[in-house]
């Protein structure tokens, strides 16, 4: 299998086209060593050439239900633990090492060390703000949209674009009074410097972000306390959601698009496009979360002229080659 056919495949279990040859080895408790040719750059997972999707899914399903995680030496795919982490939210659940070695590998993904660890269902953590970016023409179908996401957050603040404005408590059903705030604040073509006064307004350590044009389960959303936990417990400050972005409806071949929105209000973002956290330790200060996905819609018109934008705002950045993919529609 060439380089190129391993890049139009998608991964098993996150679902990017991003696999690639590999030199990883993995070594199981009993000491064995063992090479996998292909990783998943998104995720990390390994695989042999030939597994097959379906079957190394079922398979790690399977072993994700149970109490413990342990391995199949065996198994087309392999994992360590930082992985194993991605894996395991993708059915709700999270993981806590067994030993020492376990908790060191997971803090220097990715670690030559075969996952295992415990398994235990996500169910709460610390409370998580919502932080919404938005025009003031948008205002309103926020508002009305807010109704879903009573059942996870108390503390929710709508930052628009616009001339300073101090945050102001606004009545949203199914909010306590003073839950939901506005606040205003031009932004000045820098999404990274909204973004992070976004993040100042915040009334707890955590808080998740959204524009206008997107959209979270309720479901997915009251899983982010537990995943702050998670991250918590594994010293990371930033996780990442799949996004699905929706072009006049039709799923687009971007996926999945990995957007780091749950973050410590302590994170910055940097970039005045195309934002993303920077991480005091870098990318093993965060983790991908699978439970659910940001929803994202979009009109055609608006792919067309976005990166034009961007690349204006800030040159060399405005990643044109995006549009092409964001217009074809998703390929399995």
């Amino acid at each position: 299998m060439t380089f190129e056919s391993e890049r139009t495949r998608r991964c098993f279990l996150c679902g990017a086209a991003m696999l690639a040859p590999s030199a990883r080895r993995l070594i199981d408790r009993h000491g064995r060593e063992r090479a996998f040719p292909v990783a998943c750059e998104s995720c990390g997972v390994l695989t042999e050439r030939d597994a097959d999707p379906e079957e190394s899914w079922r398979d790690l399903a399977g072993r994700l239900a149970g109490p413990t995680f342990v391995a199949d030496p065996d198994a087309a795919y392999g994992l360590d633990i930082y992985t194993l982490r991605i894996a395991a939210t993708r059915l709700g659940r999270g993981i806590r090492p067994l030993g020492p070695e376990d908790c060191a590998a997971l803090l220097t993904p990715h670690s030559p060390l075969a996952a295992r660890a415990a398994l235990y269902d996500l169910a709460d953590g610390p409370p998580v703000s919502l932080g919404i970016l938005c025009r003031p023409a948008e205002r309103d179908a926020v508002l009305a949209g807010l109704a879903s996401q009573a059942g996870w957050t108390g503390d929710v603040v709508i930052l628009l674009d616009g001339e300073v404005e101090r945050p102001r408590a606004v009545a949203v059903p199914g909010f306590a009074a003073g839950a939901v705030r506005v606040a205003s604040r031009p932004l000045a073509g820098d999404f990274a410097a909204q973004r992070n006064a976004l993040q100042d307004l915040a009334r707890h350590t955590w808080m998740m972000q959204l524009d206008a044009d997107e959209t979270l389960a309720a479901g997915t959303g009251r899983l982010l306390p537990a995943l702050a936990a998670l991250a918590e417990d594994g010293d990371v400050l930033s996780a990442g959601l799949p996004r699905r972005n929706r072009v006049d409806g039709i799923l687009s071949d971007i996926y999945p698009d990995v957007q780091y929105r749950l973050n410590r209000t302590s994170v910055r973002y940097a970039g005045r496009v195309h934002e993303r956290p920077a991480l005091d330790g870098g990318w093993r200060r965060s983790f991908i979360a699978l439970h659910g996905a940001i929803e994202h819609r979009l009109s055609r018109a608006h792919v067309l002229s976005r990166s034009r934008t961007y690349e204006t705002l800030d040159p060399g950045r405005g990643r044109p080659e995006e549009e092409e993919a964001l217009l074809r529609p998703y390929r399995a």
